[in-house]
């Protein structure tokens, strides 16, 4: 199973505040359990939403939004993606992570969406793109 491991923004990290050299220093070391383990596929911290931008649909229209995006009231600072045996897993796993903000803080655990889960929507030929992307997908995750 898959999930998507999603730290919560927190104010000290929508403003842009680093967080100090013994937390970074305690996620690294808990990043390199993960991949000894076996289950990190991917994972980064992200830049405040001051930084970003968004698109917003509204049907053939697209506008974009420049950040920050203040009137949200959950955002993210930062995710992992796992490869892992269950969400039981999962929970003891997060349950480890050193606190990612210096004050209290949420970290969300979401399974993501297979193939499969899709049932006889998934033609055939949708299988075959999916395995054809996520090849290709790999190929480019193991760029310098």
């Amino acid at each position: 199973m898959r999930v998507m491991v999603i730290v919560k923004a927190t104010k000290e990290s929508e403003a842009g505040e680093l967080p100090s050299q013994e937390l970074l220093t305690a996620m690294m070391n808990y990043n390199e359990e993960l991949v000894k383990a076996g289950i990190l596929l991917a994972g980064d911290g992200l830049k405040p939403t001051s930084k970003g931008a968004r698109v917003h649909f509204d049907g053939a229209e697209r506008t974009v939004i420049d950040g920050p995006f203040a009137e949200t009231k959950e955002l993210i600072a930062g995710y992992w993606l796992w490869e892992i045996g269950s969400m039981e897993e999962a929970i003891e796993w997060v349950k480890r992570c050193p606190n990612p903000m210096p004050g209290p803080s949420d970290i969300e655990i979401r399974p993501l969406y297979g193939l499969d889960d899709f049932g006889d929507l998934a033609t055939p030929e949708m299988r075959e793109q999916y395995d054809r992307m996520h090849e290709e997908g790999e190929k480019l995750a193991k760029r310098p």
